[in-house]
This record gives structure tokens, sequence and C-alpha cells, in this order.
């Protein structure tokens, strides 16, 4: 078991990757850091719970014990922009989503200390996410892999105005069949909640380096509002009426992508 991620193996053609879950700032780093960072905001709270359902999906679900002010998973390990020309997050962040500084003054990591933590924290993640894969794909042809991620709803320095409530991701359409986005996003459309897909948010590195439907893998990822199913501000705490209302619609997106992928394999 790594003391960097946490992960939960079952044999359903369908990975549940929640690289965003993480708190845990380890003790020798945390002096580095300002007193808001150590509170971890912009931690995509409580999505192993929201998501449990995928248990009972026979899903393996792998979710980050690191912050991502340690190092964010979900970047390219070179760093460079997903979103050109945008404000955004990089591997290595120096203020939180709403422009707080993230480190005292004089300790942000130089490149040496930059390139252990791609090795300590990023590394073993990526490694074990592809080796979950390659598992699943010796078993079945097709496999879905779930990119679970969410957000404040407002965030001026990221994007105007109040964010819809499901933003789906597949990089335009290239990291998963038609079919299976076709079946996400109308149960997205069919449900209560504010839907795009490839709006804001197309999908970050995981989803685009490891979705290769010519491969057998189709990777979604999932932006959601945390105003569905939390509160926003400290103590981040989890509303269960509101989680359990959008409960069901994350559970239906999930069995519509992976009933859409096993019909794949059936096709052949």
């Amino acid at each position: 078991m790594s003391s960097t991620y946490s992960i939960s193996r079952g044999d359903a053609p369908f990975v549940l990757s929640i690289p965003h879950l993480g708190t845990e700032i380890p003790k020798d780093l945390q002096e580095h850091y300002t007193n808001l960072a150590l509170t971890v905001p912009d931690t995509d709270w409580h999505l192993d719970r929201l998501y449990s359902f995928a248990d009972e999906m026979g899903a393996t679900v792998i979710g980050s014990r690191i912050s991502r002010y340690v190092i964010d998973l979900n970047r390219p390990p070179s760093d460079e922009s997903l979103y050109p020309g945008q404000t955004t997050t990089g591997l290595f962040s120096d203020v939180t989503f709403r422009g707080e500084p993230l480190y005292r003054e004089g300790r942000f990591p130089d490149e040496e200390e930059k390139r252990r933590r791609i090795q300590a924290y990023w590394q073993p993640y990526h490694d074990a996410l592809a080796s979950e894969l390659e598992r699943l794909r010796e078993k079945h042809s097709r496999v879905l892999l779930w990119e679970a991620h969410s957000i404040a709803s407002v965030l001026p320095r990221l994007f105007e105005g109040k964010l819809p409530d499901l933003n789906i991701g597949t990089q335009d359409g290239r990291t998963a069949d038609s079919s299976v986005i076709s079946a996400v996003y109308e149960v997205a459309q069919a449900s209560q909640y504010s839907c795009v897909a490839n709006g804001r948010f197309k999908g970050g590195f995981i989803t685009r380096h490891f979705g290769a439907p010519e491969k057998g893998i189709h990777a979604v990822q999932l932006e959601m509002c945390q105003s569905v199913y939390m509160d926003e501000t400290p103590p981040f705490a989890y509303a269960t009426q509101r989680a359990q209302a959008v409960e069901p619609t994350l559970r239906k997106m999930c069995r519509a992508a992976l009933d859409a992928v096993v019909r794949l394999g059936a096709e052949g």
C-alpha cells in the first residue's frame, strides 16, 4: 500500500481516478507554506464519499493522499500548459485558485526539489494508473477511465460567471468513442443540472494521456461544481441532502459510460 495514494481494486472494466482528493502536505514541507495553504482549500473534497457507488460497480478506485499544492498529478511532468492563453494552474502552483500565495517568501521549490516531488509523488500515481489499466485490459477488450474532479462554482480568476454544474471533458472528443461521450452527455442533459461538454474544462493530463480509444481505453473527465454536493466555504462540509440528490445522476452517467464501453467490446 502506497503512502501517497489509496487504491481499491475491482475487476470491472472501470477505473475511477481522483487525483485531487489528497489533503496531505508532508510535515517536512509544511514550514514552506502559508497558513492558508495548509488548509488546502482547493481540494476536490469528499469525492471518494460521493462516488462510493463505484465499489458496487466493480470499479478500481485510486485516489491521491497528497495535496495538489505539493504537486498536481493532473498536469504533465513538463509543466506545459494544457490551456494555452488561459489562466490556469501548473504542476507546481504558487497561488490558490483565487490568487493567494501558497508559499512563504523565498520558499517556492527549486528545480532539484521539483524533480524530487515528481519522482516521490507524481510518478507513483501514474505508474499505478498505468498498471491498473493494463491489468484490466488483459481481462477486457475495452476499459473506462473516469476522472473525477470538483471545483468551486465561481472563480473569477479562472473563468467568467458561474460554471455549469457538470463539465464533461474528452479533449474535444479525442479521448473516448463518440458512443461513450453521447451516453454520458445524454444522462447529464436529462438531469436537473446544467451541463456542458468540452467547455472550459476539456480534460486534464490524465484524461489526455491515458485516453486512447484506438487502444481500448476510453477516458472521460467530469469537473463538477462543488455547490451541488457540499459547502464551498470553510470548513467545506459535505451537504448530505444535495449530495443525495446528485448521486443518482453521477451513478447513471458512470453506468451509461461503462455500458457503452462494454458494448464496444462486444462488437469487437
